[in-house]
């Protein structure tokens, strides 16, 4: 592959760990694949595909409830899983990490477990302007079945939390707030520990979408200060349809089970049931026990890799991928927060984002187009979409190139 030869001297690094994703390999349109999509989901390492697979050609059996060999290796890799999740967000104890499908599935277990049981008509739900459309439903649902109501956080043009109408907003009424880590439609990153020291003064408990930041950052719920934090793995190199919620324990503890059957009980009978102890009492029937084994694997392959070392040459790709971008005419970067992500959504004057997309796919890049779950961003910026590339631990300087390149024949052509 001509493009990552071209990259040798400067990301020797990144060429060893390209070699674990076989997809990258592959041709798009013949030619050489350029993945620059990893904020819709990263491509998996051979560690997570192999995992997965062993668990499958070796030991597939059901967790916790069976007493013959495959039973109890499926159950230790499941709960080794756990622990993993425990020791990338730094929890006090495994027993606060409840799988979940995904980020989605734990805010939605957080408002109808935790938070309808306490919340009334006239309460408040606090939320920002960047949240993904999965940070803003669950509430919205919520508050149409209690009389609840949704305020909004503001943010200013360069995609910032305004954080003096934080202090304006939080109040006597507000039950929870909800903030995005870093938004998937700006690359903003969110002062997440200020906002909870905020939240802790008021007496609020704050969820964390942290599906865009734990891929690229250390992530330690104890220094956020948060009371629950929400995470996808497959936006961290692991499979889809597997996620966690790490919640605080003495929180936990005190919610009812969200959806009932096997596993999450410890006693049925028709007059009555006890629930499970932690974490179980939240996850209802046959578990993903192969994605939760994934999503271990690929924990392992974020700290064999080096969190740290993958936050720095991705904030690297940023800079040039900005630079470089800021000055092709008639382009608008969408989202200019002093402290980002590897995002960058952008706009090309006259053209639709989805018209962009499609051409450069002809040149082998893949990037996303449209309004990214995101759509109270797009009205705020009064766009009707954008186009983003999300950089990952394995891309390449040469990748942005040819991004670039890509870009400008899709200008000529379309402009």
């Amino acid at each position: 592959m001509d493009i990552v030869k071209s990259g040798i001297k400067e990301q020797l690094d990144v060429l060893r760990l390209r070699e674990q994703f076989p997809v990258l390999e592959r041709e798009v349109h013949g030619k050489p694949l350029v993945y620059l999509d990893n904020a819709a989901t990263a491509q998996r390492p051979l560690s997570v595909i192999e995992a997965m697979d062993d668990f499958y050609r070796r030991y597939n059996a059901n967790v916790h409830r069976g007493v013959h060999q495959l039973s109890v290796e499926a159950s230790e890799a499941f709960e080794t899983a756990r622990k993993d999740v425990a020791r990338l967000l730094n929890a006090t104890s495994d027993r606060e990490v409840i799988f979940t499908r995904g980020t989605t599935e734990a805010i939605n277990l957080v408002a109808n477990s935790y938070l309808r049981p306490r919340v009334k008509a006239g309460d408040e739900i606090l939320i920002s302007h960047m949240e993904h459309h999965s940070n803003i439903v669950p509430w919205q649902l919520l508050c149409e079945q209690t009389g609840a109501v949704l305020k909004v956080i503001p943010i200013n043009e360069k995609g910032e939390l305004m954080l003096d109408a934080l202090e304006d907003l939080i109040g006597e009424r507000t039950r929870l707030l909800g903030l995005v880590h870093v938004s998937n439609a700006l690359g903003t990153v969110n002062p997440v520990r200020e906002v909870c020291e905020i939240a802790r003064r008021h007496g609020v408990p704050v969820l964390i979408d942290g599906a865009q930041a734990t891929p690229h950052e250390q992530v330690d719920v104890q220094a956020i200060g948060c009371d629950f934090y929400a995470m996808s793995a497959h936006k961290m190199y692991g499979p889809t349809g597997i996620g966690a919620l790490w919640g605080r324990e003495a929180l936990l503890e005190e919610m009812p089970p969200w959806q009932g059957g096997g596993e999450m009980i410890l006693r049925v009978s028709f007059d009555e049931t006890t629930y499970n102890e932690l974490p179980h009492k939240f996850e209802a029937g046959t578990p993903n026990i192969s994605g939760a084994i994934g999503l271990g694997a690929a924990v392992r392959f974020l700290f064999d890799t080096g969190i740290e070392k993958i936050a720095r040459h991705e904030q690297a790709l940023l800079e040039y991928a900005t630079e470089r971008m800021s000055k092709i005419e008639g382009l608008r970067i969408i989202g200019q927060a002093a402290h980002k992500g590897p995002v960058i959504a952008f706009t090309l004057d006259g053209v639709h984002p989805n018209d962009i997309g499609t051409i450069i796919d002809h040149h082998g890049v893949a990037i996303r187009t449209g309004h990214h779950c995101a759509m109270p961003v797009m009205q705020f910026f009064d766009v009707p979409a954008t186009a983003r590339v999300s950089f990952a631990a394995y891309n390449l300087r040469a990748e942005i190139d040819v991004f670039l390149n890509a870009l400008e024949k899709a200008r000529q052509m379309l402009v």
